[in-house]
C-alpha cells in the first residue's frame, strides 16, 4: 500500500492537520494585525485613580492637562498659553460640554501619535508645560484653539459662557 490508499487502518482521506494549521496560523495573524490596528486608533485613556506617577501613567484629564509616563503636564503652544474649558469647574453647561469635547478631542489626536517637549514647570500644581506635536508635524496647542475647543492664554474672560 502506497500514499493515502484506503486501508482500514487509516480511512484512505490525507491529514487535515496541516490544513488546519494554516486556517489557524491565518487567523491569529489577520486577528493581530486588526487588534493593532484598533490599539493605535483608541484613544489615550481618561485619567482615573490616584498615585499617577507611582503607575507612571499616560492619560489625558481635560483639554489642556493630562499625565505623561507619571509626569503631570499642562498644554502649551508655540506662542504661548492654551486654555480649555473647564472641566471640574465649569461656570456654566456650555462650557462643560466643550469641555468633554476638548478632552476627547485631545485624546483622539493624540493617539495619532505625539511628541512632547517639556518646557519647564508652571504653578504651584507641580505641573510640566508641554508642548506636543502631532506626526504630521501640527501643534496639539494651535489646533485646540482652531477647532474652537481652547483659547488663547493668559486670556480676558470666559468665551464659553454667555
Amino acid at each position: 500500500m502506497t500514499g493515502y490508499e484506503k486501508s482500514p487502518d487509516y480511512g484512505g482521506s490525507p491529514p487535515r492537520w496541516r490544513e488546519a494549521l494554516w486556517i489557524v496560523a491565518a487567523f491569529v495573524f489577520i486577528a493581530g494585525a486588526l487588534y493593532a490596528c484598533n490599539a493605535i486608533a483608541d484613544p489615550l485613556p481618561v485619567c482615573k485613580g490616584g498615585h499617577r506617577a507611582e503607575r507612571k501613567l499616560t492619560c489625558v484629564y481635560d483639554g489642556d492637562g493630562g499625565w505623561e509616563n507619571g509626569v503631570k503636564w499642562r498644554l502649551t503652544r508655540r506662542d504661548g498659553g492654551v486654555d480649555a474649558p473647564e472641566l471640574f469647574d465649569p461656570s456654566c453647561g456650555e462650557e462643560y460640554r466643550l469641555a468633554i469635547l476638548s478632552r476627547d478631542r485631545l485624546r483622539a489626536l493624540m493617539s495619532e501619535g505625539y511628541t512632547v517637549l517639556w518646557l519647564g514647570r508652571v504653578g504651584g500644581k507641580g505641573r510640566s508645560l508641554a508642548w506636543i506635536g502631532l506626526k504630521d508635524g501640527r501643534d496639539v496647542g494651535q489646533t485646540l484653539i482652531d477647532e474652537g475647543l481652547a483659547q488663547v492664554w493668559p486670556n480676558f474672560g470666559n468665551l464659553w459662557c454667555p
